[in-house]
């Protein structure tokens, strides 16, 4: 597959008494034409600042500070501002977390798909409202004409997530970023969306980066997982790789702490302690102050990229000397 999305160095920071203060720090990763690229972490990871970032949206007083977006070559970063308004939905489109709040409440859930298709294609009001219609259907959303003139304390929450779905595909986007796209849905509408983003990504060839803590989804939906924790990746591998193999101290915690590899009656394992604020992270590893097998570099020196044979890309003390020592015997 041909890489369409490449994110290179990117540094995204907020000042603070002390100055800048990154968010986001020195990230690098590929998207494929088609692919699904999960970029998981625990809250305060910094993950959806990285996707804000991506469309430019980072809320003020933050900036992306450094690095480069390149959409099939074009630095998104260095875009004229209108420009960049007609990538966001025609080229790259986002899912946000919450489609409680992502939609208008006092304007028919119709007319906002209707305005987002208008907003980039200059036809008219009927034909917009047959192109949402067939959105609607597309996502599964019953009785579509119907639903055009529902607002949206009518729909339930699966239907509001598949309205948001709709208006993102509306213009045929070569990217969805989707943030979190089953928070606060129940297990059974969770399944029905993760399979309409599955089919979806099938039939139209869409890549998507998919924002989650949840490795259940990442199982479902990856290709490949990029594992990120305050700020910086620790690890990117392919799905199977990374889920049967973690190399990092972190994986390998992420993955402990599923209650399906822990047997019954006994305690899930946790990580202790929690992700620290960006103005207190170590200068070394940033897991260094909650890693098992921290030892004395990570406290001062962050790790160094280490990429094998098969492209998987890690960062951690440990696990470079693991490898120094199987070479050298």
């Amino acid at each position: 597959m041909s890489v369409l999305l490449q994110v290179k160095n990117l540094r995204t920071t907020f000042p603070s008494a002390s100055g800048p203060m990154p968010v986001v720090d020195d990230i690098s990763f590929d998207l494929a034409r088609g692919e699904v690229l999960a970029l998981v972490g625990e809250s305060g990871s910094g993950k959806s600042m990285t996707a804000l970032s991506i469309l430019r949206l980072v809320p003020k007083p933050g900036k992306v500070s450094s690095g480069s977006v390149l959409l099939a070559g074009e630095d998104l970063l260095r875009l004229p501002v209108t420009e960049m308004r007609r990538v966001r939905g025609a080229r790259i489109a986002m899912i946000f977390q919450e489609p409680m709040t992502s939609l208008n409440p006092v304007v028919a859930v119709g007319a906002q798909v209707m305005e987002a298709i208008q907003l980039h294609d200059p036809i008219n009001k009927v034909d917009a409202r047959s192109r949402a219609r067939a959105l609607f259907a597309e996502v599964g959303i019953p009785d579509p004409e119907a639903r055009l003139d529902a607002y949206p304390h009518h729909l339930s929450g699966g239907l509001k997530q598949r309205v948001m779905i709709a208006m993102a595909l509306s213009m045929r986007p070569e990217i969805l970023i989707a943030d979190e796209p089953t928070t606060a849905l129940d297990v059974t509408v969770q399944a029905q969306i993760l399979t309409l983003l599955r089919n979806l990504q099938r039939e139209r060839g869409t890549a998507i980066l998919l924002i989650t803590h949840d490795l259940g989804i990442v199982n479902e939906l990856a290709d490949r997982v990029a594992v990120m924790y305050a700020g910086r990746l620790v690890e990117v591998a392919e799905r199977k790789a990374l889920l049967s193999n973690p190399l990092h101290p972190y994986t390998q915690g992420l993955l402990k702490s599923i209650p399906s590899r822990t047997p019954a009656g006994e305690r899930l394992p946790e990580i202790p302690g929690v992700v620290p604020s960006p103005d207190q992270w170590p200068t070394g590893c940033r897991f260094s102050t909650r890693c098992p097998l921290c030892f004395e570099p990570c406290e001062t020196i962050q790790p160094e990229e280490i990429e094998d044979s098969a492209g998987r890309r890690v960062w951690c003390h440990e696990v470079e000397r693991s490898m120094d020592a199987e070479s050298s015997s």
